[in-house]
């Protein structure tokens, strides 16, 4: 894991600490129940149940450890503080398809807060990437699997 910045809302940040919190409680005392029945049932050697949980154990570490990662490398980002004429994180930014004429709205987010059904696009993606530090008016050619794709600029609120 490199030492990427992380950026997040505080929203986001509330968000990954309530979901660690549930982890190491619940998640991790509810594994340990399952270990400890399985190991109830005898012989470790040919217990798949044993096997299943201690994979299942495995998993919950390696996903407590990554929550705990994004927290060390978060930084929070302060609306108040950020140029509104250029899309940054936390901008929503309305975009056309030069090709298509298709208007879209995105707003600009973490990778940890993406989330295509609320048309959150992380800064990471490719269409995100090309639009950061845009202005409206701004013709950006976006590189996605399809080939190149051409986007206006068309509004940068908050």
């Amino acid at each position: 894991m490199g030492a990427q910045t992380v950026y997040l809302t505080e929203e986001g940040m509330e968000d990954i600490k309530n979901e660690l919190h549930f982890l190491k409680t619940k998640e991790r005392a509810r594994i340990a129940e399952e270990i400890a029945e399985a190991r109830a049932h005898g012989d470790l050697s040919e217990n798949a149940e044993y096997d299943a949980a201690k994979e299942e154990q495995g998993k919950l570490e390696a996903k407590i450890a990554k929550l705990e990662d994004t927290i060390a490398k978060a930084r929070l980002v302060d609306e108040k503080h950020i140029d509104s004429s250029k899309a940054f994180i936390l901008s929503k930014v309305t975009i056309k398809n030069k090709k298509t004429d298709a208007v879209q709205t995105y707003t600009l987010v973490s990778e940890q807060e993406a989330d295509i059904a609320q048309n959150k696009i992380s800064v990471e993606s490719p269409i995100g990437k090309g639009l950061l530090g845009q202005e409206v008016g701004d013709v950006v050619d976006v590189n996605v699997p399809v080939g190149t794709v051409s986007f206006e600029i068309l509004d940068i609120t908050r």
